[in-house]
């Protein structure tokens, strides 16, 4: 897959294009651009996504501060898997964000990135007001010689699959049902870094992260049983996020992990969790005594999950 960052020097090669943020990457996008390749394929044109580096509601308000599914290089990552001929990252500026619809099609699609047919998702709406829908966008295609075409639709169990409806699901702690959307185990990475150090003392040692992206959506408080990358090595863990009330953490909301059958230091370590299921709510506990009998439950609970 070929980044386009830059506005060309020259006019591309002629593709068939879809436009979107494309956050998380999931079933529904892959389904939307299995349309693009096989419509490019039979026209014999290049396959084109126009995607965005920012969210572009953080343009139009800076106070904005997005749940994202995916970092901008997690989401490279997965576009580079979906086998599409290029990529254009495109810069959300406040010039673009005036456009009508028409003048988008036209100024930026068809003249800058030689966009001759258009793959609109089923509820995609662009342009200045968001006040034209597929109807349009085809009238417009016809004036400046651009076919506009309308995707399909991606239906999970009777449920349209987005990125909203999937952040609903994260931030219910349902990191399996969201899996199934994604296509994927929804993962988090950052630096573990120093913490109260409580969980030595009572036998569960864990590594505290500091997430890469603090506009990453993390998900509900609870327990979970992840999937722990340390430099290329796979581990098994029993995650907590939450408050611990019973250690009275007050109004500090921590990402712990302990990582089973593991005792080296990896302080300053970047690491990856990748969800596979919650196992309970974050509960507040009698004492250390009630803590520690609960989460050798858990362990067992979490290896029988993960083998």
């Amino acid at each position: 897959m070929q980044i386009i960052r830059n506005i060309p020097g020259t006019l591309p090669e002629p593709c068939v294009a879809t436009i979107g943020f494309f956050d998380g990457v999931h079933m529904g996008h892959r389904f939307l651009i299995n349309q693009v390749r096989e419509v490019a394929l039979s026209k014999g044109l290049h396959s084109a996504l126009i995607t965005f580096p920012e969210h572009p509601r953080k343009v139009m308000n800076s106070d904005y501060r997005p749940e994202l599914l995916t970092t901008s290089n997690e989401k490279i990552t997965l576009l580079e898997g979906t086998k599409v001929d290029e990529c254009i990252m495109l810069d959300f500026t406040d010039e673009i964000a005036k456009l009508t619809a028409r003048e988008f099609m036209k100024n930026v699609l068809k003249e800058r990135y030689n966009v001759q047919v258009l793959v609109i998702g089923y509820d995609h709406r662009f342009g200045h007001n968001r006040s034209e829908g597929f109807e349009d966008y085809t009238l417009y295609g016809k004036s400046i010689g651009m076919e506009v075409v309308l995707a399909e639709a991606c239906l999970l169990d009777q449920v349209h699959v987005s990125s909203s409806v999937i952040r609903s699901y994260l931030q219910k702690g349902e990191v399996d049902v969201a899996a199934r959307c994604l296509g994927y185990e929804y993962a988090i990475g950052g630096v573990v870094v120093g913490g109260y150090k409580v969980g030595r003392k009572i036998g569960f040692p864990t590594a505290n992260l500091r997430i890469e992206d603090p506009e990453k959506l993390v998900p509900a408080d609870g327990v979970y049983a992840v999937r722990v990358d340390i430099e290329g090595q796979g581990y098994n863990g029993m995650l907590n996020i939450g408050y611990r009330p019973t250690l009275d953490n007050g109004l500090s909301r921590s990402i712990e992990v302990h990582i089973l059958h593991f005792n080296s230091d990896i302080y300053d370590s970047t690491i990856r969790l990748s969800f596979v299921q919650r196992i309970r709510s974050e509960m507040k506990f009698s004492g250390l005594d009630e803590l520690v009998s609960q989460l050798n439950k858990d362990a067992v609970m979490v290896e029988a999950i993960l083998g």
